[in-house]
C-alpha cells in the first residue's frame, strides 16, 4: 500500500505540472497511467490479503513452524515432528519429502524426532531416503509403504546411520585364523570387514548354484588392534585385497514403536530383490515396539531382502517387535530350473552381537505358503530369545548361535558355521532338529548343545522318518573351504513328539542319510568331509517309543560314538 500512495501523489503533481503549463493533450495520457496504476496495487493488495488467508490455513492444517523465528523454541523442547515440515498424516498424501526433510534437520540440530500422534503417513515410491542419527519415537503412528510403482526398488525408507565415516585400512596383508591382535591403531573400536578376492569361497550348489564370493570375515577390534575374543577371524586370510573399518558408535540409538504396512510389489517373479523398509547401518541400536505387515500380495511378486536389514553393524537389540512372512513365489534358478525364492522380513549382513528378543510374527509359523523370516550372511553372534518365528536361517555362514525361549515353524533352524550353536527351553516344528544346508556344504566347524527343547517333526503332521540333523553332502563339489560335521552334540532332555507316523516308520535317528551312494569303501571323496567324533544323550523322551538311532547310513557314521545316560 505504501507504493500504491506514493505512486498517486507522484501522478497527480505531473497533472498539476501539465496544467500549469496549457500541456492538456497528455491528460488523458496521465490520467490513464494513474488508473492503471491505482488499478495494479489494489491486485497486489488484494493477493497479498489471499495469501495470508492460505497460510493461515496451512498453519490450522499441518502447524508449519517458521524456522528462522522458533528454532530456539524447537531446541528447548528436544524434539521434531514430521508436522512442522509439512506432512498431513492423511494416509494418502504422500509425506515422504517431510519425513526426510525432518530427520535432515534433526541431525543438524541434534534433536529427536517424534512421528505425530495417531497420523498415517503415505509413502510413494519416490526415490528417497530418511537419514536417521537421532533417537526416534514413532510411536503409535502408521506408515503405509507403496510398493506398486517405485524409482528404485531398493531405497530404504529410513537408514539409519552412523555419525562416523567409514574408511579403508591399508597396512595388513594376512592374518591367521583365530588371531588376537592387530599391528594397527585406530581412533575407537571399530568392525572390520576383510576380504580376499584371490579366492572364492561359499561356491553355491545345486538349482541357485554359483562361482561363489571373495574370501570374507567381519571382526571387532579396539583403538589398540586388539580383536575381541568372540569375533576373532574363522579363516587363514593368506593374502588381503582389502579391509574397510566401520566405526563403533559409543552411545545407543533409541528406535521405538511405529506401524508399518507395506502394500506389496506386484513386479515378475525374478530375482529383482526388494528393500524398501528400514535400514541398520550403524553400531549400538536398540530397535522396541516396531510392528510390519504385508498386504496384498498377489499372484506374481518380486522378493523381498528384508524390512528390517541389518548391515556392518554391532550390538543391535530388536525388543518386543512383530514381523510378517513374506508370499513364496516361485522363478527359474541359475540351474535352469523352477525354484522357490527366498524372501525374507528380517536380514543380517556382516554383522556382530545381534539380538532378538521378545519378537514374532503375524503370520501363522507352520504355514508353508510363507517364506522363513529371516536369512543372514558372514555374522557372529546372533540370538533368538523368547520369539516365535518360522525359521533360522544362516546363509554365508554365521559363527555362535544361541536360540532359547522360542519356538520355530515350518522351516525351523538351517545354518552353516562355527562355534557353538546352543539350543535350549525351545520348539522346534520343521522337519529336521537342525538342517545343515546342502547348498553350501552342510557344514558346522564345532559343536552343537541341545538342552530342554520339544521336538515337534513336520509340526505334528504325519511322518514316516525323522532326523535330528539334516543335511547333504557328497564329497563331489569343491564349496572353497573344507566341510565339516558338529565335532560333538550334546543333548539333554530332549522331547521327541514323533507319535503320529506312519507304519513303517523306525524311530528317530541323528543323523539324516548325508550320502546316500555312500555305502562302502568303494566310494571316493574329492573333497572328503569331516565326520561327527561323538553324541552324548542324556533323558530323552520319544513318544512313539522307539529307540534313537545314528543314521540310516550305518557306514557313513560307523565310527561316531554314541553315548546314552
Amino acid at each position: 500500500m505504501d507504493l500504491f500512495v506514493f505512486s498517486t501523489i507522484s501522478l497527480l503533481q505531473q497533472v498539476i505540472s501539465i496544467r500549469k503549463n496549457g500541456l492538456f493533450l497528455k491528460i488523458k495520457y496521465l490520467i490513464f497511467s494513474l488508473f492503471i496504476t491505482i488499478f495494479y496495487q489494489l491486485n497486489i493488495f488484494a493477493l497479498e490479503h489471499n495469501n495470508n488467508l492460505i497460510d493461515d490455513n496451512m498453519k490450522k492444517e499441518s502447524k508449519p513452524i517458521n524456522m528462522s523465528l522458533d528454532i530456539q523454541k524447537i531446541k528447548q523442547e528436544g524434539f521434531v515432528r514430521y508436522s512442522y515440515f509439512g506432512a498431513k498424516g492423511d494416509g494418502k498424501t504422500d509425506d515422504m519429502e517431510a519425513i526426510v526433510a525432518t530427520h535432515d534437520f534433526a541431525n543438524k540440530h541434534s534433536l529427536d524426532v517424534k512421528a505425530d500422534k495417531s497420523f498415517k503417513y503415505y509413502v510413494g515410491g519416490k526415490n528417497l531416503t530418511a537419514i536417521i542419527m537421532t533417537n526416534t519415537d514413532f510411536g503409535d503412528a502408521e506408515f503405509i509403504i507403496d510398493d506398486r510403482a517405485v524409482e528404485r526398488r531398493q531405497a530404504n525408507i529410513f537408514d539409519i546411520v552412523s555419525e562416523h565415516k567409514s574408511f579403508k585400512i591399508d597396512e595388513i596383508s594376512s592374518i591367521k585364523k583365530n588371531q588376537n591382535k592387530l599391528e594397527i591403531n585406530l581412533t575407537q573400536p571399530s568392525i572390520l570387514i576383510i576380504k580376499n578376492s584371490t579366492l572364492k569361497q561359499f561356491i553355491r550348489y545345486g538349482l541357485n548354484k554359483n562361482n561363489g564370493f571373495p574370501q570374507t570375515d567381519v571382526i571387532i577390534v579396539d583403538a589398540n588392534g586388539n580383536i575381541f575374543s568372540e569375533t576373532t577371524p574363522i579363516w587363514d586370510f593368506n593374502q588381503i585385497t582389502e579391509v574397510t573399518a566401520f566405526p563403533i558408535d559409543s552411545k545407543t540409538l533409541l528406535i521405538n514403536g511405529g506401524i508399518f504396512t507395506t502394500i506389496a510389489n506386484n513386479a515378475e517373479s525374478k530375482y529383482n530383490y526388494y528393500k524398501r523398509g528400514i535400514g541398520v547401518k550403524r553400531s549400538n541400536v536398540i530397535i522396541n515396539g516396531l510392528k510390519h505387515k504385508i498386504v496384498e500380495e498377489g499372484d506374481n511378486g518380486a522378493p523381498y531382502g528384508g524390512f528390517l536389514n541389518i548391515e556392518h553393524s554391532s550390538n543391535i537389540k530388536v525388543i518386543d517387535s512383530v514381523f510378517t512372512g513374506h508370499k513364496i513365489y516361485e522363478t527359474i534358478g541359475s540351474a535352469g530350473k523352477k525354484v522357490s525364492m527366498g524372501t525374507y522380513d528380517l536380514t543380517v549382513d556382516k554383522s556382530i552381537n545381534i539380538s532378538f528378543v521378545n519378537c514374532k510374527q503375524f503370520n501363522d509359523i507352520d504355514d508353508k505358503r510363507y517364506w522363513g523370516i529371516l536369512g543372514s550372511n558372514y555374522c557372529k553372534n546372533i540370538v533368538y530369545d523368547n520369539c516365535v518365528f518360522s525359521r533360522f536361517d544362516a546363509h554365508m555362514g554365521v559363527t555362535n548361535v544361541t536360540i532359547r525361549n522360542s519356538t520355530l515353524g515350518h522351516q525351523g533352524i538351517n545354518a552353516i558355521g562355527n562355534g557353538t550353536l546352543l539350543l535350549e527351553k525351545s520348539e522346534i516344528r520343521g522337519n529336521s532338529l537342525i538342517n545343515l544346508r546342502s547348498d553350501y556344504g552342510s557344514t558346522w566347524n564345532g559343536i552343537f548343545i541341545i538342552r530342554d527343547c520339544i521336538f515337534i517333526p513336520n509340526a505334528g503332521k504325519k511322518i514316516s522318518s525323522v532326523n535330528l540333523v539334516n543335511g547333504r553332502y557328497s564329497g563331489q563339489h569343491n564349496f572353497g573351504y573344507q566341510c565339516y560335521m558338529p565335532e560333538k552334540i550334546f543333548i539333554e532332555n530332549l522331547k521327541i513328539d514323533d507319535k503320529n507316523h506312519t507304519d513303517e516308520y523306525r524311530g528317530p535317528a541323528i543323523f539324516a542319510d548325508f550320502n546316500p551312494e555312500m555305502r562302502d569303501s568303494s566310494y571316493k571323496e574329492n573333497f572328503p568331509y569331516v565326520i561327527t567324533k561323538e553324541v552324548i544323550t542324556k533323558n530323552l523322551n520319544i513318544l512313539s517309543g522307539k529307540p534313537i538311532r545314528i543314521s540310516e547310513n550305518i557306514y557313513m557314521f560307523r565310527n561316531v560314538k554314541l553315548k546314552q545316560e
